[in-house]
């Protein structure tokens, strides 16, 4: 393991192996105004979502690292305690890179980048148009962690209103992964995309405690072919499952029947199939695969 003790290394080298290990990041696209009405654009990687009630957004407008100077987001916020934070899709992710481009103060990020400025219900910053999600916010605190190039100022923000472009809803009303197409920041130049084969379900855990891996049978716990991910899907059941003798499978039978003169490469070959059946979440199934090995 390659170890790093901050303050041992230059700001730059620290900031670049956090950015690039603290990844996927949401983007705060955070639109604000200063003290003579001029609208202002940038996207903001240190943020995310704290809290419900009441609803907590914040975001972090750092010092830079090369010269400890603010941002002009930063500068107003702290002149009219408003912003509003747009959520950046991949339709609009290098239209909004473009905004971050360091812009004389008072020049129009709108228009550099291209954006539709739309005026908001409750504040006086714009929201930007293109944006799916479009949320409101007063400014009640701002956090300084630092006074030294790279320190953060957590803007901790409370939504007075959220706008949802209704193309991004399914039929439930809820908002689409695969509509709302989000991207998030890496390290160094890169994004990713959140959406298409990117996106995947992970079961909750069992509101009735799972077994846990530690409780689960000997030889799939110490499974060379079971990986640590298909482990934690078979210990999310309250108890290990019986063999069902109504569970009916053409290719478990071949296994069974091709393999039943060696035990161990049939054992092989059913956390094999077990491993397939959990890849497509499966696992009352993968769990009758590998019972019928006699696990």
């Amino acid at each position: 393991m390659k170890t790093i003790i901050p303050g041992t290394v230059k700001t730059n080298v620290l900031h670049a192996y956090l950015l690039s290990a603290v990844a996927p990041r949401p983007i705060c696209f955070a639109s604000t105004i200063d003290e003579q009405g001029r609208p202002n654009l940038s996207p903001f990687s240190f943020f995310n979502v704290f809290g419900s009630n009441p609803a907590t957004l914040i975001f972090s407008p750092s010092r830079r690292v090369r010269d400890n100077t603010v941002k002009h987001t930063l500068n107003n916020v702290y002149a009219t305690r408003e912003v509003v934070i747009n959520v950046v899709n991949y339709a609009m992710v290098q239209q909004a890179s473009l905004a971050s481009c360091e812009y004389p103060e008072g020049v129009n990020e709108f228009e550099k980048a291209g954006f539709t400025p739309l005026p908001s219900e409750k504040i006086k910053p714009f929201r930007v148009k293109e944006s799916p999600v479009q949320i409101e916010c007063i400014v009640r605190e701002v956090i300084e962690t630092g006074t030294e190039g790279g320190a953060g100022n957590l803007v901790i923000c409370e939504p007075v209103a959220i706008h949802i472009n209704e193309d991004i809803l399914n039929a439930e009303g809820k908002i689409d992964p695969h509509k709302i197409d989000l991207v998030a920041r890496m390290g160094g130049d890169y994004y990713c995309r959140a959406s298409g084969n990117a996106v995947f379900e992970v079961a909750k855990p069992n509101t009735n405690l799972g077994i846990g891996v530690d409780a689960l049978p000997l030889a799939i716990k110490n499974s060379h072919i079971l990986t640590g991910n298909d482990l934690g899907q078979l210990a999310n059941v309250t108890e290990v499952p019986m063999i069902d003798p109504g569970f009916n499978d053409d290719h478990l039978k071949q296994i069974i029947q091709y393999y039943s003169v060696n035990p161990t490469e049939m054992e092989q070959e059913l956390h094999r199939y077990a491993k397939q059946l959990l890849e497509q979440s499966e696992v009352a199934a993968a769990w009758q695969v590998l019972l019928a090995g006699g696990n």
